[in-house]
């Protein structure tokens, strides 16, 4: 049976959260087995509060946690028994391993990624891809959003290529539109990085590119994929996080402000519940980290139960939908010019 790594230590919530979440996740779905890497003695008090399949339970001890104040690459190196570097190691090295999830370090998972489990044939820089809530009630993926903050035109290429790949595969979008994102729609805007990048799309055979697009466009546009260096894509990201969760704000300020609000609120509930979990982003989980050889999802630092969850489902899916397969075959197809595999 599949199995599922999960680091029990990895995040602001860590391990409550964390283990509540991978066990909701036993529930939701019956296809994988988990694994959950991280101290005994912080992690089994936690498994003992639920109720759930033994058999389908594995906990790996580890004495070692790597923290957002490790330098990520010392870390990798020198923590070796730490959560995240085990659970790593057995996505490499067990084949019933699809997939690993973790809240941790981003610093940490891209490298221990890159270093740990390596990347597939040909891609040149791998990516991390979040699936966000769109105005069409689907979802928009952003391709990069903070691992590779300094870019080339073949990897914003490469990067639409894999998402593309991956709206197909965990999301079922037959032929995803793909947008580069810049500060306008018309052909000539951007930098000479954007520029050039939109040259290559435009060219480019086995992705249906539509042109450039803006930050509006992530949510209130008509793409399936929006492709970005690293450094806008999380400014982006950001935003959008920030955006939801002033509008939020607001709304609870205003419908408690007094005891008419409160009674227009009741009139309003369900569709604003309908607004609130059209908003909310970590019911698609965490960011998948395409371009490597097996299936990485790095989920929000502040992830709680939910997110976990969203993000174990998300990693069982990408690994039956065969998401490594698609990259790599839609890869072969594809000319990356000016580029080598460094």
């Amino acid at each position: 049976m599949l199995k599922i790594v999960v680091d029990a230590m990895g995040g602001d919530n860590a391990p409550a959260e964390i283990v509540k979440g991978a066990v909701q996740a036993l529930d939701a779905r019956k296809d994988f087995k988990l694994i959950l890497t991280g101290d005994e003695n912080f992690v089994k008090p936690e498994l003992e509060k639920y109720k759930y399949d033994t058999s389908r339970v594995e906990l790996v001890h580890c004495t070692e946690v790597i923290t957002n104040d490790d330098v990520p690459t010392s870390a990798v190196r020198g923590k070796k028994d730490s959560s995240l570097v085990v659970g790593m190691r057995m996505l490499k090295e067990d084949e019933e391993v699809g997939g690993f999830v973790s809240a941790g370090s981003t610093g940490a998972v891209l490298t221990g990624g890159i270093m740990l489990v390596g990347r597939i044939k040909g891609v040149l820089r791998p990516a991390l891809c979040p699936a966000l809530p769109n105005v069409r009630g689907t979802q928009t993926l952003l391709c990069d959003c903070g691992a590779n903050a300094e870019c080339k035109p073949a990897y914003l290429q490469q990067f639409a290529i894999m998402a593309s790949a991956y709206a197909k595969a965990a999301f079922g979008v037959e032929n995803p539109r793909v947008g580069l994102l810049t500060n306008g729609t018309e052909e000539h805007k951007g930098d000479t990085l954007h520029q050039e990048a939109h040259q290559l799309l435009k060219t480019c055979e086995g992705i249906d590119f539509a042109g450039n697009i803006e930050g509006r466009d992530i949510m209130y546009g008509d793409v399936d994929v929006a492709v970005s260096d690293g450094f806008s894509g999380n400014v982006a990201l950001k935003a959008i996080e920030g955006c939801g969760k002033t509008v939020s704000a607001v709304l609870k300020k205003e419908f408690t402000s007094s005891f008419g609000a409160k009674l227009h609120y009741l009139f309003a509930k369900k569709q604003l519940s309908g607004l609130q979990n059209m908003l909310d982003y970590s019911r698609f989980g965490g960011s998948v980290f395409l371009g490597l050889k097996k299936v990485v999802v790095k989920s929000h630092g502040s992830s709680k139960a939910k997110s976990i969850c969203a993000s174990v489902a998300q990693a069982v899916d990408a690994y039956r939908n065969n998401l490594i397969g698609n990259i790599s075959e839609l890869l072969e197809k594809t000319q990356i010019s000016g580029e080598e595999n460094a």
